[in-house]
């Protein structure tokens, strides 16, 4: 079972897609797939709570610190969505079982500075610190063309104590698709495809972490 955390250090920076565009992924190849929503927001449980017959569905039940223990005993895959700017010890009850951490952050100089706050802070948590819980960070919501995007990735890259494993471009699929319950991997026109590529290195990251 690879179970993986999705954290980040304020809300709005684009959890829930990562969740719901890995949880559609890992559904469409065949994998039973979970997601914890420990958010209080809960938009992943409502996002797999809609997604229609014509897919692969995606069990979700809401965080608590034995959610991991109530799964079905034949999930693959686990993705745990947590409240924004969570510390320790309230990550602490996921983190027993998480084998990487992804933390999305925007563009923004408001999201950068939180951002590396909040790595900061991750980065002295005993698992990290040994090398035993590696984490990724994914560029979110980005217009490549333009000069505040490119900045702001490059910023990323020199300053943050964590790999930059992704660059997600800013696009208005993921609402349409998130309101109908689906995610881009359940579908596979030319336009959502191009989408798809953003995400091949995260996936070739997270395979490494089995």
């Amino acid at each position: 079972m690879l179970n993986v955390l999705v954290a980040s250090s304020k809300g709005g920076c684009g959890k829930s897609t990562l969740v719901t565009q890995l949880a559609s992924h890992w559904a469409q190849d065949g994998k039973h797939t979970a997601i914890i929503d420990v958010d209080r927001q809960q938009s992943s449980f409502r996002w797999a709570a809609r997604r229609p017959e014509t897919v692969p569905g995606v069990l979700a039940v809401e965080g608590s610190r034995k959610a991991v223990d109530r799964l079905p005993d034949d999930t693959q895959r686990v993705i745990v969505d947590t409240p924004a700017g969570s510390h320790e010890r309230e990550l602490e009850p996921y983190l027993e079982h998480a084998h990487a951490i992804l933390v999305p952050v925007l563009p923004s100089p408001f999201d950068m500075d939180a951002t590396f706050d909040f790595l900061t802070h991750l980065k002295d948590i005993a698992r990290i610190k040994r090398g035993k819980l590696p984490v990724g960070v994914v560029a979110n919501r980005l217009k490549p063309w333009t000069r505040a995007s490119q900045d702001a990735v490059e910023q990323l890259k020199e300053q943050s104590p964590f790999p930059v494993i992704a660059q997600l471009r800013d696009s208005q699929a993921y609402v349409l698709l998130t309101a109908l319950g689906k995610g881009i991997f359940d579908y596979n026109s030319e336009q959502v495809r191009s989408h798809q590529e953003d995400w091949k290195p995260i996936l070739r990251w997270l395979k490494r972490q089995q």
